[in-house]
C-alpha cells in the first residue's frame, strides 16, 4: 500500500496513519473507506480496525528508505490532521518529511483548521515555515467547502494546493490567491455523482485567469478511468515548482539534530 500508486498526480502512498470519519458531502462515497474494509477481510494486520483511525508508529521512517526521490500522497488512507491525530505522532511524520527532503509531499485535509494549528507551531518550534518540498492543501468538493481554500491560505507554508475532488458542484468566485496548485476530478465508484463540464471549465478558465497550474485527474464513473481524462481534447497535467532553500534545509536540520541530541523534540 506504501510503494507506488495508481493516482496520476503522485508517484508513492505513506499511510502513517489509516481511516477517518466522514464530515461532508465529497464523504459520502470515500473510496478509502472501501479499500480498508476490503484489506480487513483480505487480513491486512494495518486495517484490523477496519476504517477507524489509526497511527502507525512503524510506518513514521518509511520515506527514509526510498532513496529515490519520489512525489509521495501522505495519507491517501486517511487524514493527517485528523481530530483524533496526535500532534506529537504528526511532529514525528513531519521530521521524516524534513529528513527525507529529496522526495516531495502532498498533504490533503478537509481540517484546515488543524493543519492550521500545526503550521503555526512548525513556525514557532523551527523559525521558519513549513518548507516547499512539503505542499499543504485542501480538499473542496463543493461551493459550500470553499471556505477551506480561506482557512489554507493562513496556514504557515511555502506550497499550496486544492484538490476539487470529488467534484459535485458549481463552484463559482474561487479566490485562489496564495495557492500554487489545483487538481480537479470527477467521482468514481458505484454511486459515482456525474461532474457536468462546465463545472470543470468554469474552474479550470478561473485556474487561467489566476496564474494557477491545472492537473485535470478524471472525470469518473464506474472506476477512476471510466470516462478518461480529455477535456475539449486536451489533457492537463501541470505540477506547481518544487522550491528548494538550501539555507532554510540547513537551518532545519540544525534545530533537529538538537532535539535528536537533547530528546526533546516531541515535548
Amino acid at each position: 500500500m506504501a510503494d507506488g500508486s495508481g493516482i496520476e498526480w503522485t508517484n508513492s502512498t505513506w499511510n502513517p496513519t489509516t481511516g477517518c470519519t466522514k464530515i461532508s458531502e465529497g464523504c459520502r462515497h470515500c473510496y478509502a473507506e472501501a479499500m480498508a474494509v476490503r484489506l480487513r477481510t483480505a487480513g491486512q494486520p494495518k486495517y484490523r480496525n477496519g476504517f477507524r483511525f489509526t497511527h502507525h508508529e512503524s510506518e513514521i521512517g518509511r520515506p527514509l528508505g526510498w532513496k529515490k526521490p519520489r512525489r509521495i500522497f501522505v495519507d491517501s488512507m486517511s487524514d493527517l490532521f485528523h481530530e483524533w491525530a496526535d500532534l506529537g505522532f504528526v511532529w514525528r511524520c513531519f521530521e521524516t518529511m524534513l529528513r527525507a527532503d529529496w522526495h516531495t509531499y502532498q498533504i490533503l485535509t478537509k481540517r484546515p483548521g488543524k493543519m492550521l494549528t500545526f503550521s503555526r507551531l512548525f513556525l514557532e518550534r523551527l523559525g521558519v515555515p513549513i518548507p516547499g518540498h512539503i505542499w499543504m492543501g485542501v480538499s473542496v468538493e463543493n461551493g459550500d467547502a470553499a471556505w477551506r481554500i480561506d482557512e489554507l491560505r493562513r496556514v504557515e507554508c511555502m506550497t499550496r494546493f486544492v484538490s476539487f475532488e470529488p467534484l459535485l458542484g458549481d463552484i463559482d468566485d474561487a479566490d485562489l490567491a496564495g495557492v500554487d496548485w489545483a487538481i480537479i476530478g470527477g467521482e468514481s465508484g458505484p454511486g459515482h455523482r456525474p461532474a457536468h463540464p462546465d463545472w470543470v471549465r468554469g474552474l479550470v478558465a478561473q485556474c487561467r485567469a489566476q496564474g494557477i497550474r491545472v492537473f485535470f485527474k478524471q472525470w469518473g464513473g464506474p472506476s477512476p478511468k471510466s470516462g478518461g481524462r480529455l477535456l475539449d481534447g486536451q489533457t492537463y497535467d501541470e505540477y506547481p515548482d518544487v522550491v528548494r532553500n538550501d539555507a532554510v534545509m540547513k537551518h532545519i536540520t540544525g534545530v533537529l539534530d538538537g532535539w535528536t541530541l537533547g530528546r526533546d523534540r516531541d515535548q
